[in-house]
């Protein structure tokens, strides 16, 4: 069954509060536990123009989402970020390569920007191995960068360049 990336809507409010109650999608991201339906409502109510939320879905169900930010700020516009998520029963299935994909369409082919960031637990190693494989690369690492289960834990700032705007560079 074939996975398609689109805008969120208000109708996947509950399935985006749900994908982020598994455990897995919530070890491996910044969310508390018991994410509220009214947090979400809010969270994805009035998105500023530069953010860009999207969803995967499969069968009419929401199994994956991805937000995507454009820097605003004026010596960093050719950068944006992103974080995402993919329901639990759902992982290893293609679901994150297709908003990776769908979201490098995007930064590369229509917002201009030149780089993507991502900040990703070092244990995370499904999540860096998604990442290396659509050309990222770790920059850095941050110490004790979350408190996640009852302990600090580090992680990986990772990049990527359009490869169109480094030939240029």
């Amino acid at each position: 069954m074939p996975v398609t990336v689109r805008p969120v809507e208000p109708r996947d409010i509950p399935a985006i509060q749900q994908l982020y109650a598994c455990p897995k999608a919530q070890a491996g991201t910044l969310q508390m536990p018991f994410p509220t339906l009214t947090m979400w409502e809010k969270r994805l109510a009035n998105l500023p123009d530069d953010t860009y939320c999207l969803v995967a879905e499969q069968d009419g169900k929401v199994i994956g989402q991805l937000g995507f930010e454009a820097n605003r700020r004026a010596r960093r516009r050719h950068v944006g970020e992103f974080g995402m998520a993919v329901h639990d029963k759902y992982t290893g299935k293609g679901v994150a390569s297709a908003l990776m994909s769908a979201m490098i369409d995007l930064a590369d082919n229509w917002l201009n920007l030149r780089r993507i960031e991502l900040t990703v637990y070092c244990d995370n190693e499904a999540a860096i191995s998604l990442y290396s494989k659509f050309g990222f690369g770790v920059e850095g690492r941050f110490s004790e960068y979350a408190f996640r289960n009852g302990e600090y834990v580090d992680a990986y700032h990772m990049a990527r360049f359009n490869p169109r705007s480094r030939d240029t560079a």
